[in-house]
């Protein structure tokens, strides 16, 4: 036996009504009314996981809502960022974003989906410098002492980095390309296990976020070369900067966002980035992003979009002289 046909006429009947569902979930009114989960596409520990409990943390406040932080590693964060992209489009699904995730995708040439246009950027959280951190085996007291044995043993430096295309990553190319240094790059799933390697003496160099260094620093188990900002930063006020150790054309800083996936609608996206600001704007959230070595951001939906523009031009032209491909 056939089963029965849905009559035509109540189809068309039921389409409206279906699109005046989905409108309807998608609207701010109540939003929001459940948990919401902030996907941290790199490991566990690192500057990003930082960022994002501290964000997940004063939300669930605001919200009266659990906030539940996911880590999801791999591909330079891009496996995070197909998992936001793909999830309902109703704001429940965060990421904190990255260089790697807005601005250097470019290395990535199968990936299943477009960075440039499948997210939508809620604000820049924040902002900060790396630390070029050593193995204390190295000989390399200073980056010219640094640069000088690269180029006198080529091939001779191993530097790890959270994946291709990271943050991590890029600040060591720049290097690269400022000192003329020929460095190796060697890429992991995150920074955390780049960082035991580079304690445990598997490399020899990281260009690292500060937040993950510090501790290390302190107790000896890595030496701090130099900072990758044009002020040093408070919390290492003996370390200068590359500028102050000879490489004036080597300055820059790594950014984190927080985005959605670009089909959220845009009214929502506003509500996040009103609600972010204020958070950020309190002095106990930007204590503890300054206690971190970063600098609180928080900035406009537009002025967000117009920045991480200029930085994916900047870190392009990286791209294209270092001739970075990923598989």
């Amino acid at each position: 036996m056939k089963p029965t046909a849905f009559p035509a006429r109540l189809r068309l009947l039921a389409l409206p009504l279906a699109l005046v569902a989905v409108s309807a979930a998608a609207q701010p009114g109540d939003y929001p009314n459940r948990p919401i989960r902030i996907i941290v596409p790199f490991t566990a520990g690192g500057s990003s996981d930082v960022q994002g409990r501290m964000l997940g943390e004063q939300l669930a406040k605001l919200y009266k809502q659990p906030v539940i932080v996911e880590n999801k590693p791999g591909a330079g964060g891009h496996i995070g960022g197909k998992a936001v992209v793909d999830a309902p489009a109703d704001g429940y699904t965060l990421m904190l974003g990255s260089i790697g995730l807005h601005a250097t995708y470019a290395v990535y040439k199968k990936l299943t989906y477009n960075p440039g246009s499948d997210f939508k950027i809620v604000t820049v959280l924040a902002e900060m410098p790396h630390v070029v951190v050593a193995n204390p085996g190295i000989a390399a007291a200073d980056l010219k002492q640094l640069a000088a044995q690269a180029r006198r043993e080529p091939g001779a430096i191993n530097f790890g980095s959270a994946g291709v295309g990271s943050s991590v990553h890029m600040m060591g190319e720049l290097f690269k390309i400022a000192a003329d240094a020929p460095l190796t790059h060697i890429p992991y799933r995150g920074s955390s296990p780049a960082l035991a390697d580079l304690i445990g003496g598997q490399i020899q160099l990281m260009f690292e976020n500060p937040p993950t260094t510090f501790a290390h620093i302190k107790t000896g188990k890595l030496k701090a070369l130099a900072v990758t900002g044009k002020e040093r930063l408070p919390a290492l006020p003996q370390v200068p900067t590359a500028a102050e150790a000879g490489f004036p054309s080597y300055a820059a800083t790594s950014w984190t966002t927080v985005a959605v996936a670009a089909s959220v609608p845009d009214a929502i996206a506003d509500k996040l980035n009103a609600d972010i600001r204020k958070i950020v704007a309190t002095p106990e959230f930007r204590q503890g992003l300054q206690e971190q070595g970063m600098t609180p951001v928080a900035n406009t939906r537009a002025e967000a979009a117009k920045f991480v523009a200029a930085e994916k031009q900047r870190w392009e032209k990286v791209i294209q002289q270092a001739k970075l491909i990923a598989d």
